[in-house]
């Protein structure tokens, strides 16, 4: 006797995945990098901008640039130093002033030495790297007193001349639509991430 057996195989629901998977972010290392770095330059150069001209100015002082080594090594040439009047000065104290009455000519070094007399008080002077006074100097002749200074930037002021506000302003604008750019660039490849992101499939009932 032939047996037949009837086999009856079950079918059941596939799912198959879409073939459009979430776009990840693109480099967002580097973005994050990117975007620390122009905001440290922008914080670093609003910083500048405040040491080098508002600060000087508020104060009725200047940022003056060092040139000669006659300072070292508490001034070096390519600093810039910000001498801010004072109603007096002692020794110790490092002052710009002008050596002939009625000259541009300026010069930065420490007071040695004060004179009283007669004729009123007088100053004298020395560079740090010198091993000679200089001649005595009247309180008439002195700038200020130095109340700070910014290391190695009087060559990048200098050769800026007289347009050191319009290219600090015009960097700092720069920066700042490079970091807004970043930023709305981030925000929107976010939202088409989460826009092209799948539903959770459904779980299917197997068909029998």
């Amino acid at each position: 006797m032939t047996t037949t057996t009837e086999r009856e195989d079950a079918t059941s629901a596939v799912v198959v995945p879409s073939s459009k998977e979430p776009t990840a972010p693109r480099h967002p290392v580097l973005r994050g990098v990117v975007s620390g770095v122009v905001t440290v330059l922008l914080v670093a150069l609003v910083a500048l901008a405040l040491a080098l001209a508002v600060v000087p100015r508020i104060l009725g002082g200047a940022s003056l640039t060092v040139l000669s080594g006659s300072m070292e090594p508490t001034y070096s040439p390519g600093d810039v130093v910000v001498p801010i009047p004072q109603d007096h000065y002692n020794v110790g104290d490092v002052v710009t002033y002008q050596p002939t009455p009625g000259d541009p000519t300026l010069i930065t070094h420490r007071i040695t030495r004060v004179l009283y007399g007669v004729d009123g008080t007088s100053y004298i002077t020395r560079g740090d790297a010198n091993g000679a006074d200089d001649d005595p100097i009247l309180g008439d002749q002195i700038m200020g007193k130095v109340r700070y200074s910014v290391p190695a930037v009087g060559y990048v002021t200098n050769a800026a001349g007289g347009h050191n506000v319009l290219i600090v302003s015009a960097v700092g604008v720069a920066l700042l639509a490079y970091g807004a750019y970043l930023f709305g660039s981030g925000w929107g490849e976010s939202r088409r991430s989460r826009a092209a992101s799948p539903a959770a499939p459904s779980k299917d009932k197997d068909a029998r």
